[in-house]
């Protein structure tokens, strides 16, 4: 069965944690008639939302993977993706925005634009997704939608414009106001599944009519038209005010406001409606690819099937079958028995089991339409791979994967978990980009690293779960690096003669602190002093050389290495001759250097009652932090802070302690920072101590 491509609507959830996304999407699919009873994220019935089907999702209440699945709603097909909201899991959001054409942003109306809310803005920003914005739970106490329209203006400097009105806000919540239609509309039945519409009621005139004035005036500038009819005085049809929003939700110029209360049943209907009405459909989105043919050419894509098919796998599952793929077509269609080309791996392939997923259960169809996200089964690729149909060698451009900032050593406890860990962890890095894993060559130990200490603590309790392996965790490590305060030169020759041909190079220049990248080579070589085919072998000794500072042992970074002499030996010169040389002349002016350690640096926001509002403040201090700015909004108040990383271990349990429970923090990485002399030299008394151990 072909889908009507202008039809089809590829949207994600996304939001802070907390904000409701999970709820939200647990009515999306009972009021498209997806599932038949609403479940709860921290359901009491035991079944859990349907969205969260792992295990430990439920346990905790909280999204761990993106989900996927594809509902109907007036003739509309929408596949939508529910993501996390954790920092820690921001690569599952990243790879949902990679493919997804549009976006409901949502937002709780007590705590309005919080600091992961700001994250996922600039991750919709950086892929163009246009967005919806839906502020949620106006039924808490404390609501103020208005609030935190003011605060999508002022704190995202998005252009937010409201569509709806509340009817009565916390317990009292009744309906939306529609400032479209002008009308009234309440969500009646046990589960708001009947839709009610009635006049405004008479309090609310006055703030219907200002409101509803403010949408015309800021949508009048993406339709000539209608800013005609306004000026003149007219009434403007309804299709026409529907139109220049779209226009302008797909220039990502206007930001439709809608709310409700996801928990109580309020509102989703005329989401839905919205998202069908202005977020974009496949063809309306620009998509390119590179010819790797031509040097990288980027090359627009047609979502047309009479096109030859080019697919993006964006996210791999190991389920009881073999490995799942998640892909989105770009282009042409995507058929059993079809033979396309994983162009990174060089492979051809033959399209097997063509799946539909809805979260953890799938339906197996023949064929994907152009602009579909479908799931393939038993292709052996990586996240992020391109392919491609009919001799195509094109390559989608891919996302963004933030380094890992925290390490952690793990052993496994017996043989058995032994060999289950192997499995385990090459899974689990083939998964998910940002989880990474190597074997420490001095200790021989096993390093985990990751987002954060949540991201490792799930998998290590995936692992349990998911293959019997139980391990021990050492003490959580922070990604220092080792940089240099000031300019210094080097004059380093390297001789070495054994019986036959010698090694010979000398290499001299400087090093300097250069903060636009973490490494630059510079060669100022004039007269052949070095010759042109040992330059790269310069290069190359100092790019080893910076694997592995001498303080404490990580990688040195914001350094540039300019070489502008030097001397060789027609017989004993050689590529390796001149590397060593670069190494040595490297260690030379690297303890001239003043070299010194930084440390990750984390923005922590803490919000929480304003009663533990100097609690907050003080367990902050204590943690070497700097305190940027506080707010408070009534009885709720929220801390932003820069902490180092090495600080916040076990954060999450002292903050419950001090707040009741009552508070919650989150944090993701910010910049590197120097670490202050005393813990400087700690660190380094701490390695040279473990090296002499290691030399017994």
């Amino acid at each position: 069965m072909s889908i009507d491509v202008n039809k089809m609507r590829n949207i994600g959830i996304s939001a802070h944690i907390d904000s409701g996304k999970t709820t939200l999407s647990e009515r999306i699919l009972f009021y498209c008639d997806k599932i038949h009873a609403i479940h709860e994220v921290r359901g009491k019935d035991g079944v859990g939302a349907t969205m969260d089907h792992m295990e430990l999702e439920k346990e905790r209440g909280i999204t761990i993977q993106s989900a996927a699945t594809q509902v109907t709603w007036n003739n509309h097909t929408i596949n939508l993706i529910d993501t996390p909201g954790h920092v820690d899991f921001t690569i599952e959001v990243e790879r949902s925005l990679r493919v997804l054409d549009g976006a409901i942003l949502v937002l709780c109306s007590v705590a309005g634009v919080q600091s992961q809310s700001i994250t996922v803005d600039r991750q919709l920003k950086r892929y163009h997704v246009p967005r919806i914005a839906f502020i949620n739970k106006c039924d808490r106490t404390g609501a103020n939608p208005f609030k935190v329209k003011t605060q999508l203006r002022e704190k995202l400097g998005l252009n937010a414009v409201l569509l709806q009105l509340p009817i009565g806000l916390e317990d009292k919540i009744e309906g939306v106001v529609d400032l479209i239609k002008m009308r009234a509309v309440y969500f009646d039945g046990d589960s708001g599944e009947t839709i009610r519409y009635a006049e405004i009621p008479s309090h609310l005139q006055a703030d219907a009519n200002k409101y509803r004035e403010e949408l015309i005036d800021a949508i009048s500038l993406f339709s000539d038209e209608l800013a005609e009819k306004y000026l003149g005085g007219e009434d403007i049809p309804e299709e026409m005010i529907h139109e220049a929003i779209r226009k302008g939700t797909l220039d990502e110029k206007f930001v439709p406001v809608m709310m409700g209360s996801a928990y109580k049943n309020k509102g989703i209907q005329c989401l839905l409606d919205a998202v069908t009405k202005y977020l974009p459909d496949p063809t309306e989105v620009k998509n390119y690819a590179l010819d790797l043919d031509k040097n990288e050419e980027r090359i627009e894509l047609f979502c047309d099937e009479k096109h030859p098919t080019i697919a993006l796998g964006f996210k791999l599952e190991d389920g009881q079958y073999g490995q799942l793929t998640y892909v989105r077509i770009y282009q042409g269609a995507l058929k059993k028995g079809d033979e396309l080309m994983n162009t990174r791996a060089r492979r051809r392939f033959k399209v097997g089991r063509l799946v539909r997923m809805h979260s953890d259960r799938m339906e197996d169809i023949s064929e994907g339409s152009p602009g579909d996200i479908v799931a393939l089964f038993g292709v052996d690729c990586a996240s992020g791979d391109t392919f491609c149909g009919s001799g195509l060698n094109y390559a989608m451009s891919s996302m963004f994967v933030p380094d890992p900032v925290i390490s952690l050593a793990i052993t496994p406890k017996d043989k058995k978990s032994a060999d289950q860990m192997g499995k385990a962890l090459g899974r689990f890095t083939k998964e998910d980009p940002t989880f990474q894993t190597f074997v420490d060559p001095e200790s021989n130990q096993t390093i985990i690293k990751g987002m954060g200490e949540l991201h490792l603590e799930v998998y290590i309790e995936r692992m349990k779960r998911e293959y019997k392996c139980e391990v021990d965790t050492g003490m959580p490590q922070v990604a220092y690096r080792e940089t240099i305060t000031q300019r210094a030169d080097y004059n380093y020759t390297h001789k070495k003669q054994t019986g036959g041909s010698g090694q010979y190079g000398r290499v001299a220049g400087y090093m300097e602190p250069f903060f636009d990248a973490d490494y630059e080579f510079v060669d100022m070589i004039k007269g052949g002093s070095i010759p042109n085919e040992f330059i790269s072998s310069c290069d190359k000794g100092f790019r080893a050389a910076i694997q592995k500072g001498t303080l404490i042992g990580f990688p040195i970074v914001n350094i540039r290495c300019l070489i502008n002499d030097g001397q060789s030996h027609p017989v004993d010169s050689s590529d390796i001759a001149f590397q060593q040389a670069a190494i040595g002349a490297f260690r030379e002016g690297y303890n001239k250097a003043k070299p010194c350690i930084l440390e990750p640096i984390m923005k922590v926001s803490v919000e929480g009652p304003t009663e533990f509002q100097g609690n907050i403040f003080a367990s902050l201090n204590q943690r070497r932090g700097i305190i940027n700015a506080s707010t408070e909004d009534g009885t709720f108040s929220r801390v932003e802070a820069e902490v180092p990383l090495s600080e916040m271990f076990g954060y999450s349990t002292a903050l419950r302690g001090m707040t009741q429970g009552k508070a919650e923090f989150t944090m993701e990485f910010m910049k590197y920072g120097k670490v202050p002399q005393s813990i400087s030299e700690a660190l380094i008394k701490e390695y040279e101590e473990k090296r002499r151990k290691e030399q017994r």
